[in-house]
Formats: structure tokens, C-alpha cells, sequence
């Protein structure tokens, strides 16, 4: 068969690119930006975990030093192995978390071993069947007490780990058996072997290579933004595609928006890591990573909306081609001022500046609301008894008003960035 060749005139080499491709190419750029992130940000954690094992091996060869030299074995004998313990147990992988779990076991063993002490040796004092009934009364008492402290869940949530050592160490001081005098000589030498073993957990994760907890769920929260705006993208690519371009499309998933529903844990466990950890680079003390959490919560209502989209792609009773190019343009406008919104709150925090086009995105919100309440009310009457007899109607409908519930809640989390910039005096553009 030959080949057809096409000559185009000099002068009119420049071809126009229909609308639909230059939206799909678009889409398809930004695609490749987010699969690119995402393994950037794999290759980045694998070597962050290899960092973690090194500092963990450094950390064990330091303490095993007390061991391993005669002159430091002479001085602390046994209780060395209580260093080793101590580095075993804290060493996490965020500096933020090492940092926590230390100065949580540190009060839990000074407050457990002092109280133990003094409970102990009251309990000599009196000597015979009182001995026994003050060192039962006061494991019953404290140990009630500190459990119930555990469940209180402001308490829970920072100092979890520092009650459950002042338990075991308080426990173990005051049934111990010993005299007072002795009591105190162990409870000396195993706090400074401690303090050891926390010294050199603490020197190796905040100057070697420190990962902190902080930059993860800053990253964390600004990436969520972009897949967001992808979504909303994706859905309205998909919604309004028509015959074999539908078929040949391949159908969203919906797995980012399922993720960023399910990481309010995650974004806790590192927001309260990140409140330990020292002033280091952008981010200072008291820096408010409370209101992260907050903008968390606007992120997960936002994606659990989006979500109901699901129900107007994959319902089986799909409305006409005619009824969705009806609302198309006004509908496919507020989806890309949407997905740009959001670029743009993301890209605040990301650079930790004022968003400058706050002033501009408010009214930008307002009008995109009204927009599609007249959308609302004049498709019914624009389309007349076809509309009416469509079982597509309240597909059409939903899709709406899905979108009217987006822009509210992007107008809430407008107010929640603008907010976070003058808690943590995000510079201003020049």
C-alpha cells in the first residue's frame, strides 16, 4: 500500500490543536509530574531507612564502648547493659519521636525511681507487717493512679510511653527488697547509665543525618493539594468525555483520594513528633502544627466529597450525552478554578509565603457557586420534558451539587491557610 503525503503550503505550518488534546495533554503532564514525585519520594524514603540503620549501628557501637573498654567497664561494671537497653528501646526513626520516647523514659524513671525510693524506705521504718502492707498499698495507689493517667487522652497522646515507665521503674524500686541504702545506690547507677544511653541516642539523631518529623508532614500536607486538584481534574476529564474517547479512557481509581482519607493517624503521630523536635531550619518553636491538622481535616471532608463522584462515573443509569454537554462549559470552568485554587493554597505552604491571590480567590469562589446555582436552575428548563423523563437526572443533579460542596470547602480551607501564614509569619511575595 503507499503512503499519503500531506503538503501543507508555506506559511501555514503552525496547526491549531483542537481543545480536547491540548486538555489531555495537560492531564497527561500532570500525570507524569505526580507518578515522577512519587518515585522520587520512594527512592528518597529508601535511602532515609538506610540512613536510620547506619545511625541505629553507630549508636550500639558507642554504648557497647562501656562494655568493650576496661577503664569505662571498671567505673559503671553491669549496668551497662542498661545503655545498651536504652538506645535499643528509643532510637526511632524521626529525631522528633527519639526525642519524645527519651524525655518521656528519663521523667518516668526519675519520678518512679524517687517515689519508689522514699516509698521503700518509709516502709523500713516501720518495719514487720507494716512493711509488707505500705509497699502493697502504695504498688495499688500509684500504679492505679498512673494507669488511669494513661487513659486520659491529652495525656495518652504525648506521655503514653513516660507513665508506663514510671509504673515498671516505681514497681520494681519498691518491691525490690533492699535496704534504703542500697536502693539509692542502684537507682544512681542505673539513672546514669540510662542518661548514657539517651545522650548518645539524642547526639546521633539530631547531628547525623537528622530526618525530622516535621518536614515529612509539612511535604505530607502539601502534597495532598496537588492530588486533589488532580482528581477534581480526572473526574471532570472522565465525566464529560463522550463516545469511543470514553471507551478508550482508562477509568480513575480514586486511590489518592482513598489514601488521604485514611491518613489522619499518620499525620497526627508525625504533628505530634514534630512539637518535640528543636528549631531547626524554616520551622521555630511553638511553630502551629495543630492548624496542619486542621487543614488536614478540610483535606479529608474535601476528598471524601470527591469520592461521591464515584457514584455519578460508575452509576449504571448514566445520563445522556445531551444533558452533560448542557452543563460542560460552566461545570469544566469551575473545575480548572478549582484544581488551580488549591495548586495555588499548596503552593503556599510549600513556600511558606502569602498567597497573594487570596484576595482574588474568595470572590473567585463566590461567583463559581453562583455559576452553577444558575446551572441548576436553568438546566431543567433549558432541556424541558427530555430532562424530566431522563434517568440521568439526578446524576446530573448530584454532579452538581458535588461540585457546589467542593467550592465550599475550598473556601474554608482558603480561610485555613490564610490563617496558618500569620501563625507561622509566612514572608510575603515582593
Amino acid at each position: 500500500m503507499g503512503s499519503i503525503v500531506i503538503a501543507i503550503p508555506e506559511g501555514e505550518a503552525s496547526v491549531s490543536v483542537p481543545p480536547i488534546i491540548e486538555k489531555k495533554n495537560k492531564l497527561v503532564d500532570s500525570l507524569v509530574h505526580v507518578i515522577s514525585f512519587l518515585g522520587e519520594n520512594r527512592n528518597r524514603n529508601d535511602v532515609r531507612k538506610i540512613i536510620h540503620s547506619i545511625k541505629v549501628g553507630i549508636a550500639l557501637v558507642l554504648v557497647s564502648l562501656l562494655y568493650l573498654l576496661d577503664p569505662l567497664y571498671t567505673q559503671v561494671g553491669e549496668n551497662a547493659m542498661w545503655a545498651i537497653m536504652t538506645v535499643v528501646v528509643l532510637f526511632e526513626f524521626f529525631a522528633g519521636a527519639t526525642l519524645s520516647k527519651g524525655l518521656n523514659r528519663g521523667i518516668g524513671t526519675i519520678l518512679g525511681g524517687g517515689l519508689g525510693c522514699l516509698a521503700a524506705a518509709f516502709a523500713q521504718e516501720i518495719g514487720g507487717v507494716g512493711n509488707a502492707i505500705v509497699i502493697g498499698a502504695c504498688v495499688f495507689i500509684f500504679g492505679a493512679v498512673a494507669t488511669y493517667s494513661r487513659l486520659v487522652p491529652r495525656i495518652k497522646k504525648r506521655y503514653d510511653y513516660g507513665a508506663m515507665i514510671f509504673i515498671l521503674t516505681f514497681n520494681l524500686v519498691v518491691v525490690s527488697g533492699l535496704r534504703a541504702e542500697k536502693i539509692l545506690q542502684v537507682a544512681r547507677e542505673r539513672l546514669c547509665t540510662i542518661v548514657m544511653g539517651f545522650v548518645v541516642c539524642i547526639f546521633t539523631s539530631l547531628l547525623v543525618f537528622p530526618i525530622w518529623a516535621s518536614d515529612d508532614l509539612h511535604d505530607s500536607v502539601t502534597s495532598k493539594f496537588e492530588d486533589l486538584a488532580l482528581s477534581i481534574e480526572t473526574c471532570l476529564d472522565e465525566y464529560f468525555s463522550i463516545g469511543s474517547e470514553k471507551e478508550n479512557q482508562p477509568k480513575f481509581s480514586f486511590n489518592s483520594c482513598k489514601s488521604l482519607l485514611y491518613s489522619k493517624s499518620k499525620d497526627e503521630s508525625l504533628a505530634n513528633f514534630a512539637r518535640w523536635e528543636p528549631w531547626h531550619g524554616k520551622f521555630g518553636f511553638s511553630y502551629p502544627w495543630e492548624k496542619y491538622l486542621q487543614i488536614g481535616e478540610v483535606l479529608r471532608d474535601m476528598a471524601a466529597t470527591t469520592l461521591s463522584f464515584k457514584g455519578c462515573l460508575r452509576s449504571p443509569r448514566q445520563s445522556s450525552e445531551t444533558l452533560r454537554a448542557s452543563i460542560k462549559e460552566p461545570c469544566e470552568v469551575v473545575g480548572s478554578s478549582l484544581a488551580w485554587t488549591l495548586r495555588e493554597l499548596g503552593g503556599s505552604i510549600k513556600k511558606m509565603r502569602r498567597c497573594q491571590t487570596v484576595a482574588l480567590i474568595m470572590p473567585k469562589l463566590k461567583s463559581m457557586r453562583q455559576e452553577l446555582s444558575v446551572v441548576a436552575l436553568v438546566s431543567p428548563s433549558t432541556l424541558g420534558g427530555q430532562l424530566q423523563n431522563s434517568d440521568g437526572v439526578l446524576e446530573i443533579a448530584s454532579f452538581v451539587f458535588t461540585l457546589m460542596e467542593i467550592i465550599d470547602k475550598v473556601e474554608e480551607l482558603t480561610k485555613q491557610v490564610e490563617e496558618l501564614g500569620e501563625l507561622a509569619s509566612f514572608r510575603a511575595n515582593k
